[in-house]
């Protein structure tokens, strides 16, 4: 018996004449994400590709890495028998039998590819469902809510057995869609909203602003360590190190204190803006949820974006905080992200700032200090550094 696995495309299969360009992108994708486990041989067909494990390439750690990459719709790890019902239902006890161990119930799912094959997709499951109850007596049949569907697909090239369909990540090919720029915190909503570009198939880098000695070394491995679970769904990560000691504590000297924290967050974008253009970056994506905080307000938003010059993402404008934990939670960067090491976004933190900020007093506030020099100074001073899904992080010049 030969195993392999099915990955079944999610919206890719909507695409039209480009769809190739979205299959390509994806096999790649799941080419570079399984390179680490083993040595598998890839086909495709029928919004189908076939992950056949060779030298002894592991099948279940495969899967796993298959679970966290975009534009995939479903995953089923399946035994292949020749195009004939008699074989399948000969050795169909042995490969369903951990499947079936502690199930109550089971239905059939036949799908018949080839047309050319002699029993229709009723009468499929009929004899399958036959032969699943003689190999199995103590379970029953339930075509509403069974405990396992056992599937078989019948394609050009054999008969496909399974009896579990995992849910894949869902979304579009990570590339698929350009590249942004996120600006990455040490707190909960940034990471969720990297992932959740991603999903849309969009390169996520990210750009974080430090302020030694306002902010510790440790504040800066919490963000790291964030950058390198993110690689998880993300892929590779290019990661921005701006030093941003010498702009905060302008705006301290010289700016009214309310507005603090909006002209923080406009001399960050004014800084992210510098990177898209030198590095292709078509947006720049934010954690902001409205109205979560003071600076997050649509006031202080409508302020912030005035300084953007590129397209601004907020995937998580609409969640509440559960909502946004939930994701951190099943994306694993939760427990980096609650460590108790501040980021540079607390330095300084006005105690009244201002909720409804307008724009033309932040210009005015802005006007008492040519931050642009300083700006060029950060610009010139960032470190960058290459995060690689399961593999040593490469410093960059």
């Amino acid at each position: 018996m030969k195993e392999l696995i099915m990955v079944k495309y999610g919206e890719i299969a909507l695409k039209g004449i480009n769809k190739k360009t979205f299959e390509d992108m994806l096999q790649s994708n799941i080419k570079r994400r399984l390179k680490k486990i083993g040595q598998f041989a890839y086909e495709r067909m029928q919004s189908t590709i076939y992950i056949e494990p060779l030298e002894g390439a592991d099948v279940d750690e495969a899967v796993e890495a298959l679970k966290k990459i975009f534009g995939i719709g479903a995953i089923q790890k399946c035994a292949v028998y020749p195009k004939d019902i008699e074989a399948v239902k000969a050795h169909l006890s042995e490969y369903l039998a951990d499947a079936l161990e502690d199930a109550k119930t089971f239905k059939i799912e036949a799908k018949r590819a080839d047309k050319t094959f002699p029993l229709t997709s009723p009468e499929i499951q009929q004899t399958l469902g036959d032969a699943v109850l003689d190999a199995f007596p103590e379970i029953g049949v339930d075509v509403h809510n069974p405990d396992v569907t056992v599937r078989l697909e019948i394609r050009d090239n054999g008969a496909y057995l399974s009896a579990k369909r995992i849910t894949g990540a869902g979304g579009m090919p990570v590339g698929s869609s350009g590249k942004a720029l996120l600006m990455l915190s040490g707190g909960i909503d940034s990471p969720a909203a990297g992932y959740m570009m991603a999903k849309r198939g969009l390169v996520v880098d990210c750009i974080h602003y430090i302020s030694p000695p306002y902010t510790s070394d440790r504040a800066l491995t919490k963000v790291q360590k964030l950058c390198e679970e993110m690689t998880e769904f993300c892929g590779d990560i290019m990661f921005y190190c701006v030093p941003f000691t010498e702009l905060q504590e302008a705006i301290r000297d010289n700016c009214p204190e309310e507005y603090f924290t909006v002209i923080m967050r406009r001399l960050m974008v004014k800084i992210a803006n510098y990177f898209c253009g030198k590095d292709g970056y078509g947006a720049i994506i934010t954690g902001e949820s409205l109205a979560q905080v003071a600076s997050q307000t649509l006031s202080a938003i409508g302020c912030t974006n005035a300084a953007a010059e590129y397209p601004v993402f907020r995937p998580l404008i609409g969640m509440d905080k559960i909502e946004i934990t939930e994701i951190a939670r099943k994306i694993g960067t939760f427990e980096t992200s609650i460590l108790p090491y501040e980021d540079c976004c607390s330095v300084f933190s006005p105690k009244h700032p201002r909720t409804k900020p307008h724009l033309d007093d932040i210009l005015k506030a802005e006007a008492a200090f040519d931050f642009d020099k300083l700006i060029e100074k950060a610009v010139a001073e960032t470190t960058v550094k290459r995060y690689k899904y399961g593999e040593e992080t490469v410093f960059l010049e």
